[in-house]
């Protein structure tokens, strides 16, 4: 693949503020008691948001993102962008899910966006981050613009997982919303047919999530039995 002439030319920024930390998180897993059986016990791992970014976002950042505000503000829509972040050279948007729509075919159909192509759509969990505990993170690229990418990122209460469907958008979000749904419970509303497409249809609960149990079987081998992962020893 070619060298992106857009990203050569984009200087890396480093957002301001402090980082929002949600938790810290002890061992490879994250596991208290006897669910941790690496042996990396005394692993710390800091889960934290990032700080919105201030201007100048850098490249062509700025200008993708003074167009969007633009049509939307011709729609009457001022209030869809939750905060801007660029990190480590990616730009995020992180957009209001009342908004999601009339924002994704802003950035298909504008001439000076053409972000005519989804990636698809990935589920997150972070039960730290109250009240948006489920996100939503697309990805598209720009074939137009010379393959930029942009990534939206959409935080929804575990209590209410609603987000609006893209299908009508991007078709091919399609089963990338059913996977996302069956991983995590996020419910896209105005999605043709949503229902599992990984685990059985009369399955409970959505193994992707941080609460889902780790499970397992008991194994026997030559006499002795391995309980699951999630009834095993630490190590640490």
């Amino acid at each position: 693949m070619s060298e992106n002439p857009d990203m050569t030319a984009l200087a890396p920024a480093t957002p301001a503020g402090s980082p929002e930390v949600l938790a810290v998180r002890t061992g490879a897993f994250g596991a208290h008691g006897s669910g941790d059986t690496s042996g990396f016990g005394g692993l710390t791992q800091v889960v934290q948001f990032a700080p919105p970014t201030p201007r100048p976002y850098g490249g062509w950042f700025d200008e993708a993102v003074d167009v969007l505000l633009e049509v939307l503000g011709d729609q009457g829509i001022t209030d869809a962008i939750e905060k801007v972040n660029v990190d480590r050279g990616e730009l995020t948007l992180f957009i209001r899910r009342e908004h999601l729509v009339p924002v994704a075919r802003a950035l298909r159909d504008d001439p000076d966006l053409r972000f005519e192509l989804s990636l698809g759509v990935s589920g997150v969990h972070y039960p730290q981050d109250q009240g948006r505990e489920l996100h939503a993170v697309y990805h598209l690229m720009s074939v137009t613009h010379g393959r930029r990418v942009l990534r939206l990122e959409v935080a929804v209460p575990d209590g209410d997982p609603h987000v609006p469907s893209l299908v009508g958008v991007y078709p091919t979000q399609d089963w990338h919303e059913r996977e996302t749904y069956d991983m995590f419970g996020i419910q896209f509303d105005g999605h043709p047919a949503l229902a599992r497409i990984l685990m059985p249809n009369d399955w409970v609960g959505h193994p992707q999530r941080k609460d889902y149990p780790l499970g397992g079987v008991d194994v026997q081998f030559k006499g002795a039995t391995v309980p699951p992962a999630d009834q095993r020893r630490s190590y640490s």
